[in-house]
Order: C-alpha cells, then structure tokens, then sequence
C-alpha cells in the first residue's frame, strides 16, 4: 500500500471547483486515493485506465483535467509516460461516451423515422433536426452501397457538397484500400443477427486527404416489405488525436514559457541517469532572486514579465546543441547539459547568462533589474539518482542565495556533508529536548583585578547518544532556521534561573550575576518581557541577578516596539550587555537607544592585546578599548586565551575576563563546589 491520503486531498482541492459531478468532498478524496495509488503502484496501463475512470465518474470538464495534469506533473512522482497515457485514457473514455451518447441518439433518430411514417409532419421534422444538427456525420446507405442521405456535418467533414454526392456511392467515399474490407463488414452484419459494429476505416476527403475514423454502423430493419438499410454514424479521429496531442503537450509543458516544465525534466533526468546515457552531465538551476517582491510590488503580469526575460535569456545561452532548459518550479528553472566539455565551461556559460540580466526590464516605467542565484552540478551520470541530483542543485541554489545571492555556487559533497549532519542535529532538537539530553553548563566570569568571579554565563550542552558532549557552537546556528532557538531558550532561562536561584538563596547580594545570551529572534518575540516575568516570579530569582547578552548586530536589526521590551526589561533591574564587539562598526546613535549595562568584547580586539601580535592590530584594540571607556559602562573580554591578554585588557580598564585562561564551563555541582567552598 501507497500513502494515498495526503496526495488525494491535495488533488481534490485542486479540481473541486471545476468539477461537473455531484460529489461530496469524501466521497471525491475517497475516490481520488484510488487513482493515486493505482498511479503509484501501477504503470502506464494503470495510468490509461485512471484516465477513463475519471470520465466515467462524470470528471468531464475540460479545466479538470488540466488541473489533474498540472498538479500530478507539480507535485506527485508520476512519470511523463503515465501523464501522457492518463490523458489519452481521458480522451478514450470521452470517445467512448460521445459514442453511447450518439448510440441513444441513433435509436432515439431511428424509433423517430419509424413512428414518422404514421405520425404527423411534427414528428418528422424533429427528426429531421436531430439528424442535421449532429455534430458527427451520418450517412443513410443502401445495402448496396447507395447514398440515401447525408447531414450537413458529414459534408463539412469531407467537405462536398450535397449534389457531388448524388452520383457518389458510399464505398467512394472510403479509403480504397479499406473498401474491400469494409464490404465483408457489410455482408456479416447482414447475415448475422447484429445490428451494429464499430470499426476505424479511413475515408477521403475532396481535395484527397485522408481522415482517420471511427465508424458506428447500424443495420436497420424497419418492415419485412421495406429494404434494410445502413445508418453509418463517423467521428473525425484526426480531430480526437489532435486533442489527444495537445492534452500530452499541455501536460508536458509549461503555459506561461512555452519551455518544458518538471515532469518532462524529470524525465529528461531518468534518462540521462540510465544506462544509455550519457558518461556526464552537469544540472544547472536557475532561481529568481526577490520574484515575491516583484509579484506584491507591481503584480502577477510583472513577474511573468520577468519569468519570460530569464526564459528567453536561458534560450540564447543554453541553446539545443549546449543543453534542456524547463521551468521546475515558480521562480526556478533547470538546465540540463549532456557531456559537458569541463566545468570551466559550464560556468562560462552560467556567466554569460547572468552578464545578459544586467539590463534592467522595464515594467511601468521602472527599470527593475533581475538577478538569479545559480546552482552547479557536475557529476558522472550513469547510475545515478535523478531525485538526488535535484536535491543536490536545490542545495547549491541555497548556498549561492545565503552568500550573498545574485552569484552561482558549485556543488560541494562535503560541505554538503556537513550541511546534512547540522541540519539532521537541527531536526532532532525537538525529541532530544523531550528526553532530557540538554544540560546547561556555566561559564565564569573572572573579576581581572582580584579572580573572583563576577557572573555566570549560562552555555547549553547537548548530551548527544551518538556525537557525544556538544557545545552550542555546534547546533545553535541551525535552531534560528527550524524555530527551535524560541523553545530551547526558554528552557535554558527556566533552567538557569532556577538553579541560580538556589545559589543566590546561599549567598545572597554576593552571588555572581546569571548571563545568558538573547538572540535576535527572541528579540522579536512579542511576549518576551511577560516570559522573563513568568520565569522569575516561578524560580525567585531577583531581576538584579539576571542579564541578557545581546549580539552586536542586534541594534541595527531592532524595531521600535523591540527597543521598548529590551528597556521594560533593564527598567525592572534586568542588565543588557553588548555582547560579541569584534572591531565592526555599530552605529553609536542606536547604541545610545539601548539601556546597556554592559559591553563585551572578542576576537581580533583581544587577541591584538597578546604578546607579539601586529601593532596594527594592537594599536587598534588599544583605540577601540579606550573610546569604548568614553561610555562609562563596566566592559568585558571573552576567549581571553593568555595571561598577557588578560594583563593588558585589566590596564585598559576591563572588568573582566571569561574564556581559555580562566577555565572551560562548569556544570552546575561543580559551579556550586566553586561559589559554596
């Protein structure tokens, strides 16, 4: 069994509204989980019978079966083959229907003509328009062959006119090659007890061309004193082909471009994964940087404006003898190369594509200018994996777009490597946090002046089963993206302050202050100030006995509304100390904004202050130290690695001093061991 559910109710969302059939929404899911998994499990035949079962449930809007195409093409791992044989299942079973419909229409027609013989003219003339406005040909023959009567949709069809016909037999109008076999047709069907046949003969049309039918051939036996004769009812199967066609392009292509979409790059992948492919290929993709913004910013017609400027540039550069281009996704396109010459190459072309996007597009009068972010593959091709290939392009896109975006990136397996494992540590918070794998560490903070211990900084340690003791360093940066940097320092806070809670019940007014870092997205968190409220009040903790570390590029990031929480926060006793000061510039004026009790400093700015560094670097430590003096806060060192840093930060007026020199972070028995003895 396939799951089916989910895919099901993503399909019936997506054709609800243009569905004929009275259906209720289970009973659709209910019905559409089965064609999901016949499609998934089953193959082309499967898919052909998929496509005839949805005329059958009376599915028979064209719009239906284009949202079909398009959301099993977008989202579901169907292959071209069986979107083709879907739609010509689609196109069979509405044949089918159009024929049994015609069936009642030509019994209906005929019980018309034999109750016309006795009944009034009325009766008759119903008939008659019944017969005319048909929308496929009928011709009236003798047994012999004769043509008794034809409608004006056969003429249109063969397009001759009613007098050609009349020194016309039907077998003239039939493809000399099938007259023969159509005759022994004929006779069966009189000698047997049938009444009708279907069969596909070919017909000729005036100027010569041949037309590809379908033929419902009646015998009607009216009276014993009247001759049988033929009702031959034919559908143009060039017509239906046609359509058939069209229906397999559209599900193949993308409407907006004209280039190939997903499901038929896919299919360009398997093949070129398989064992007749090529010995290499490199998969380029193409992503739109700030294609939202255009949409919100000047409409839909804007950004399929810039979606049909990168088409058409990915036309000219990666032309049919270099590569496959195909929109895969809203603002993505891939490219396909076969046998790359080297990958020098390929990126000569991914910069030729991008100098071409230097030329702004005009949209209303706005000159907006478009730039993508490029993700390069190039691998063996032979006996890989097409998904994986996809995966590893959307991963490069990634790269390129964090590192600035409007650049390409290579494709690298080890970074991509590392990648997965932080991103498989980021995914696994969540269930570590519930079974108790995170433990908080603290980190003193040296006074310079005498070594006693001015604060504790509070450090989350990952007790991992496999990866062993992990420092923050290893798994933080990965929680901003997922979320889970809200939920685990709250936890860190609760924890914290409820075991420094205990010390500041021994020590009181002596205890060292907790420290623990607030990220910028907790910043954002509207409900910050009443949870640091709630943690205090539940641990009896003093708000004097806590501060919050924030990252240097915090100020710059903050909002008004933020600004306010972070001043509630010191106005209740709560210190704020600049944390991570590496020799950037931070904008004094939002500085000033910030009610800081502190400010801490790191890197190159300690690190200059060692014996024998660069006196470059020294003497800019020595300035930023001292104009930092000028704004009479209490400053701090980190990773404060020798007993020369440590001297000289203390005769520049630093406080104090946390990191290498002094001892890495304790947990918290033996932190008690160190405030208790």
């Amino acid at each position: 069994m396939v799951e089916s559910l989910e895919p099901a109710v993503r399909w019936a969302a997506a054709i609800s509204n243009t569905l004929l059939a009275n259906l209720t929404r289970e009973k659709l899911e209910q019905l559409l989980g089965g064609y999901v998994e016949q499609l998934l499990t089953g193959g082309v035949d499967e898919a052909r019978r998929v496509g005839r079962s949805m005329v059958e449930h009376d599915f028979i809007s064209s719009a239906t079966l284009e949202q079909t195409l398009t959301y099993l093409g977008d989202h579901a791992p169907v292959t071209p083959a069986q979107l083709a044989a879907l739609a010509a299942g689609y196109a069979e079973g509405l044949r089918d229907r159009t024929l049994d419909q015609q069936e009642i229409s030509r019994t209906a027609a005929i019980n018309s003509m034999r109750r016309a013989e006795s009944a009034v003219r009325a009766s008759e003339a119903k008939f008659r328009a019944i017969f005319q406005s048909a929308a496929f040909g009928i011709v009236v023959s003798g047994l012999t062959g004769d043509i008794i009567d034809v409608n004006d949709s056969m003429l249109a069809m063969l397009d001759y006119r009613r007098a050609d016909l009349a020194t016309m037999s039907g077998r003239d109008l039939v493809h000399p090659d099938d007259r023969a076999g159509l005759r022994e047709l004929a006779k069966q069907l009189i000698a047997s007890g049938h009444d009708n046949v279907r069969v596909e003969k070919r017909m000729i049309r005036s100027d010569g061309e041949t037309l590809q039918t379908h033929m419902a051939i009646s015998l009607v036996r009216e009276h014993e004193d009247s001759p049988p004769y033929f009702v031959t009812m034919i559908e143009n199967m060039n017509e239906m082909r046609a359509l058939q066609t069209q229906l397999v392009r559209q599900s193949l292509n993308d409407m907006q471009t004209g280039l190939p979409n997903r499901a038929q790059f896919l299919g360009w992948l398997e093949g070129a994964v398989g064992s007749k492919g090529p010995e290499a290929l490199a998969l380029v993709q193409v992503d739109i940087d700030g294609f939202r913004g255009v949409n919100d910013a000047f409409g839909h017609e804007a950004g399929n404006r810039v979606l049909m400027h990168v088409a058409r540039h990915l036309r000219a550069v990666f032309t049919e003898d270099v590569g496959k281009v195909a929109r895969i996704g809203e603002d993505e396109f891939g490219v396909l190369i076969k046998d790359p010459r080297d990958v020098r190459g390929v990126i000569a072309l991914v910069e030729d594509f991008a100098a071409r996007l230097e030329e702004p597009i005009w949209i209303h009068g706005h000159g907006i200018g478009v730039t993508t972010s490029v993700g390069i593959v190039a691998r063996a091709a032979r006996g890989g994996d097409a998904e994986d290939l996809l995966r590893a392009a959307d991963v490069t896109v990634g790269w390129a777009k964090r590192d600035g975006k409007a650049q390409w990136a290579l494709y690298d397996p080890k970074r991509d490597l590392r990648d997965k494992e932080r991103y498989a540590l980021a995914a696994s918070i969540p269930g570590a946090l519930e079974e108790g794998q995170f433990r908080v560490d603290y980190l003193p903070v040296h006074s310079l002046a005498d070594g006693s211990v001015l604060a504790l900084e509070a450090k989350i340690v990952w007790n991992h089963p496999e990866h062993g003791v992990l420092c923050p360093e290893r798994f933080m940066g990965q929680t901003s993206d997922n979320g889970m940097i809200v939920r685990l320092v709250h936890w860190a806070l609760a924890e914290a302050c409820t075991q420094a809670s205990e010390w500041h019940a021994a020590l009181g007014p002596r205890m060292p202050v907790l420290s623990i870092d607030l990220p910028p997205r907790l910043c954002q968190e509207p409900e910050l100030v009443a949870e640091v409220a709630r943690v205090l009040d539940r641990t009896g903790l003093p708000a004097a006995a806590l501060r919050f570390e924030l990252h240097e590029h915090l100020p710059a990031l903050l909002t008004d509304e933020q600004l306010e929480e972070l001043t509630i926060l010191a106005e209740r006793g709560i210190g704020l100390v600049l944390d991570q000061m590496n020799g950037g510039n931070v904008g004094v004026d939002r500085l000033r904004l910030i009610p800081l009790s502190g400010v801490k400093f790191t890197g190159a700015v300690v690190r200059g202050l060692d014996t024998g560094a660069n006196r470059v670097e020294e003497s800019a430590s020595v300035a930023l130290l001292k104009w930092a003096s000028i704004l009479r806060l209490p400053l701090y060192a980190e990773d404060v690695r020798t007993e020369a840093e440590a001297s000289r930060l203390a005769a520049l007026g630093v406080t104090g001093g946390q990191g290498a020199h002094f001892g890495p972070p304790l947990p918290a028995s033996e932190v008690s061991s160190l405030l208790l003895s």
